[in-house]
């Protein structure tokens, strides 16, 4: 594991109950790396499309877990910017759905979702979710290393 590069986490989640169990979950499965969050559609298309951080940022070592229902501009939106970029297209994004009836909704628009994770309500269940997450991503998919 020491010849990994390290992956850069941006996390896209407006809830902030749901985004501390989260950066914790991560903390105590000592998966942490480098995590960005954004708040906001917007915020996250602002942290990936900036010029000045594509040229410094191997974007393709990235990670995006995105929710799907955000503020401002939604995570569809944000799906297919990033999907229709050839700088950012490869770039693995799991998508954070609120329930099973999402997910469909999320196949229907063929973005290539990477992934999808439904958030549990009940706190270990999230927690357990959420190191899913990190191992895949930071362990599992090394594909786009």
């Amino acid at each position: 594991m020491n010849n990994m590069k390290e992956i850069e986490i941006l996390l896209v989640e407006d809830n902030l109950n749901d985004l501390e169990l989260i950066l914790r979950a991560f903390k105590k499965h000592n998966l942490v790396n480098k995590v960005h969050v954004a708040k906001d559609g917007s915020e996250a298309l602002k942290y990936i499309f900036a010029q000045n951080l594509l040229a410094e940022r191997n974007i393709k070592s990235q990670v995006i877990l995105l929710n799907w229902k955000l503020p401002k501009i939604d995570g569809l939106e944000v799906l297919k910017k990033i999907r229709s970029n050839e700088r950012t297209k490869a770039i693995p994004v799991v998508v954070l759905i609120a329930s099973p009836e999402e997910r469909n909704m999320v196949e229907n628009y063929q973005l290539s979702v990477n992934s999808y994770i439904i958030k549990p309500i009940d706190f270990d269940k999230f927690i357990h979710a959420v190191s899913e997450i990190g191992l895949y991503c930071l362990l599992l998919n090394q594909s786009q290393m």
